[in-house]
């Protein structure tokens, strides 16, 4: 029988905090018509203090958990989709939300393709239920891309805000779900949109830091150009893929970038305004949490039913895109069971001071195990006791080998 990957659960999450195109043109020289005409946007959404990818993220999952209505520990696989991560390189953000929600069977990853991020990491979660190697997959887009603006920019910082995304996915012998899917890439614009410094090629520095080259960078006019262009084109393709067309499409879910990108690309697939989602108004460009989130809103305002057909398309640094074709295979509504949350609000409890048990025991074991070896740079007394491989050893396991052997030469 063949298997399918079917969307069963989603949710979102968007911080508290709004700024409009006014307060914006308190920082940075612009105005609310001047950013209106050109991009559609009117508010995003900025990440608090104690507000993370992370955080973010976790509170996405959550609530398509809740939504698909199964525990943590059925998630075979936690996906997390963002280019401004936790941590600069490691650990991944899916290992946090993994240990967060208490998803003790799941594996865990990000992926960064920029802007088209959800879109390979929807393609990833279904090849892995397609493939039988997962069952049930949690993929997420997660972005606080407000940390990684140069406010006084303002070619991007008009253009984004944070928020996260979370669908739920799992296996199905019915055609439904993801009918298809197509990825793309251009290298050769690599430089169109990109975030300079704090990579290999020009590591952190105090010159880099100056230069404010930690901030992302992009050249509007070309990046513009290239969203027109492949967008449309992608989605054809992914219909062709599924053996459908335009005219078979209910709800067309593009990645929230710009409004005239958005209208362009409805127009060359044919399609009206009222099959083409829209709320890049409120949210501005959340990158890789922007297609999960228009999703979240569209279910909320009845526009999706069971057997619509729907068509994802995003576009990114990279430059990379992908689009994808969804047939709807459950109710759109959200069952929320007193004993069902409360079950979770326990679990996650749990899941919390599990992980906090566990660092605590990590701390206990460095000092009776004495931890100067890996602080020390193999120069602590633990080096006196090293393996022939050069790993440190329990110095109580050696000290009974010692006598054991002392013992055999005796007898």
């Amino acid at each position: 029988m063949s298997r399918y990957a079917q969307i069963v659960g989603w949710g979102k999450a968007l911080p508290s905090r709004v700024m409009t195109n006014g307060e914006l043109s308190q920082i940075v020289s612009t105005s609310d018509e001047w950013i209106r005409t050109r991009t559609g946007i009117r508010a995003r959404r900025i990440a608090g203090p104690r507000e993370t990818t992370a955080s973010l993220a976790e509170q996405a999952a959550q609530a398509a958990i809740e939504t698909a209505d199964i525990h943590p520990t059925h998630i075979d696989l936690v996906i997390v989709c963002t280019f401004s991560p936790e941590f600069g390189g490691m650990p991944s953000v899916a290992s946090l939300v993994q240990d967060a929600i208490g998803a003790e069977r799941a594996g865990a990853f990000d992926i960064n393709a920029a802007c088209a991020g959800f879109m390979y990491g929807l393609a990833v979660a279904q090849s892995m239920i397609v493939s039988g190697q997962c069952d049930t997959v949690l993929l997420i887009g997660s972005e606080t891309l407000s940390r990684f603006l140069d406010w006084s920019d303002r070619t991007t910082c008009i253009l984004f805000g944070d928020g996260a995304g979370a669908l739920v996915l799992q296996a199905t012998e019915e055609r439904t779900g993801i009918l298809s899917s197509v990825l793309g890439s251009d290298g050769s614009g690599a430089e169109l949109l990109t975030i300079p410094a704090g990579g290999s090629r020009q590591p952190a520095s105090p010159q880099t830091i100056m230069d404010r080259q930690h901030y992302i960078r992009m050249n509007g006019r070309e990046v513009y150009k290239f969203a027109v262009k492949v967008m449309g084109n992608v989605a054809q393709e992914a219909l062709e893929r599924a053996g459908l067309s335009a005219s078979d499409v209910d709800l067309f879910i593009p990645h929230q970038a710009n409004l005239r990108i958005i209208e362009s690309a409805a127009s060359a697939l044919g399609l009206p305004a009222e099959r083409v989602f829209v709320n890049v108004q409120s949210y501005g460009n959340t990158s890789s949490a922007s297609i999960p989130i228009a999703l979240c809103e569209a279910i909320d305002e009845g526009l999706v039913k069971a057997d619509d057909r729907l068509v994802f398309v995003g576009f990114g640094g990279g430059l990379a895109w992908g689009a994808a074709v969804v047939q709807w295979g459950v109710p759109a509504t959200v069952r929320r069971r007193g004993w069902r949350l409360l079950w979770h609000g326990m679990w996650y409890s749990w899941a919390r001071g599990r992980s906090a048990a566990r660092r605590i025991a990590r701390k206990v074991d460095a000092v009776f195990l004495d931890g100067s070896w890996s602080r020390n740079g193999h120069n602590g007394p633990l080096a006196k006791h090293a393996r022939r491989d050069g790993r440190p050893t329990d110095r109580l396991l050696d000290a009974a080998k010692d006598k054991a052997s002392t013992l055999d030469r005796r007898r």
